[in-house]
């Protein structure tokens, strides 16, 4: 495999320090991406940039993702101008009699959730907004135990679109034989230390065995002293905008009491159709989509034209939350072409005993996920080198397997540029650097614990 050496590290320290720096993720990754490019093309390097760009967004995946994403702004926006979603609020708070029992609510739902992570994210943070701030909590705590139940519990579940990529990895790279990947995945999923960690790290927190540790200790004097839950700078961040919140407010009085059906069914039917069409969240908040302004309509909640001027306003702050996802995946190709992952693995390849195998790996591939946020890309790039080498070194490879799965959730949590981190931030109405940097001490200890496991049990099994 052909890389640039150290040289490919360069784009992707670039983003972290500037993002850092200027607290700003968008524009951190399109100077990492420009310097990827300068490094690769030299002085054609904006031909270059655009091209890439332009490939991006003609990518089968991106163009998914982007209907995804846009299409969940406009199923949020409906749920709330309908009612449904103050009406569940409404229920969830009659049940709910302290700060502690609102966040395990926030926790137990992220762990309902498994399909899909941007399904869990997207869902979880904005069912939640309102009845976390009613008991003075930070939206930092609560994008914090949103992503901590997004890609860590859907490695988890062997019926997640995480498991199901893997699983055909499995198959295709012979650890398990057609049909058969499934059966392999359950043997792997009480080696994915990373998933189990980040889970229990979120409820003990939560439940004050683990205390509020550095910004998110602030975060939380902030909003229990000051009753400020967003902080400073993420006013404007939000996937329920405020014109479509104000309307609600407004027209709250004119409305019939909202129902709890027009919350509860449209979410039931997007993880059941987002099943049924073999794991698609497109497909599933499409018919979603549907199935909402179908029922709104025949209520008599709101005139079509309404219906559809709502989903229409619900785009609007998915737009930078697609930014940040696009500028993402333009840095992956730079780091690609650079061979990061191929510099990584090369350098680490000669510490791979067969008892350090699995804490190499997950070390190894965590970081590299974290530089590059290209976490299922991380698998298919590592999984091939990493099975026939547990195989020639006689390494546990159940644990090896479970490393590199692990590596990538971490890589999810991690990232400031992460798919699921972007979103569970923009779902919890904060800046996604914000969340990255108060929820930093927590993943690092999940990442410490799950490397300690996997040395353990490397010299042990």
């Amino acid at each position: 495999m052909e890389h640039y050496g150290w040289i490919s590290l360069v784009p992707a320290l670039s983003v972290l320090i500037f993002a850092l720096l200027t607290r700003r993720t968008l524009e951190s990754l399109i100077v990492g991406s420009i310097i990827g490019f300068i490094l690769l093309e030299k002085e054609n390097f904006f031909p270059s940039f655009v091209d890439s760009s332009l490939a991006v967004m003609g990518d089968p995946t991106i163009g998914w993702l982007i209907f995804v994403v846009l299409f969940f702004g406009g199923f949020i926006a409906l749920l709330v101008k309908s009612g449904g979603a103050l009406a569940f609020g409404d229920f969830v708070s009659s049940k709910i009699k302290s700060k502690k029992s609102a966040l395990l609510i926030t926790w137990l739902m992220g762990l309902i959730i498994f399909i899909d992570d941007y399904i869990n994210a997207l869902t979880v943070s904005t069912s939640m907004q309102r009845i976390t701030d009613k008991y003075k909590t930070s939206r930092e705590l609560l994008a914090y135990v949103v992503d901590s139940t997004a890609a860590p519990i859907c490695v988890l579940v062997p019926l997640s679109t995480w498991a199901i990529y893997v699983l055909g990895l499995f198959e295709a790279e012979g650890v398990a034989d057609a049909g058969q990947g499934g059966m392999a995945y359950l043997q792997v999923v009480p080696f994915i230390f990373y998933g189990w960690v980040a889970i229990f790290v979120v409820l003990l927190t939560i439940l004050g065995v683990i205390p509020k540790l550095g910004p998110m200790k602030t975060a939380e004097l902030r909003a229990e002293t000051q009753g400020i839950c967003i902080p400073e700078g993420s006013g404007n961040i939000s996937l329920v905008d405020d014109e479509i919140a104000a309307g609600v407010d407004a027209d709250e009085k004119k409305m019939k009491e909202p129902k709890m059906i027009n919350f509860f069914i449209p979410v039931i039917v997007l993880i059941a159709y987002t099943w049924y069409a073999g794991i698609d969240a497109l497909q599933g908040v499409i018919v979603a989509v549907a199935v909402t302004i179908a029922m709104l309509f025949f209520q008599r909640i709101m005139k079509l034209t309404e219906l559809f001027d709502t989903f229409i306003d619900g785009f609007k702050p998915m737009i930078y939350p697609i930014g940040i996802l696009v500028a993402s995946f333009i840095l992956v190709d730079a780091n690609e072409k650079l061979g990061l992952n191929a510099y990584v693995i090369e350098k680490v390849e000669p510490l791979m005993s067969s008892s350090l195998l699995p804490v190499v790996a997950f070390v190894s591939m965590g970081l590299v996920a974290f530089a590059t946020g290209s976490f299922w890309g991380v698998y298919a790039v590592t999984l091939p080198i990493i099975i026939p080498l547990a195989e020639a070194i006689d390494a546990n490879m159940w644990l090896s397997l479970g490393a590199v799965i692990s590596a990538g959730a971490f890589g999810s949590h991690a990232c400031p540029y992460g798919d699921a981190t972007v979103l569970s931030a923009t779902g919890s109405g904060i800046d996604t650097m914000t969340h990255v940097i108060t929820q930093l001490p927590y993943i690092l200890l999940s990442g410490a614990i799950s490397a300690l496991g996997y040395l353990i049990l490397g010299f042990t099994l």
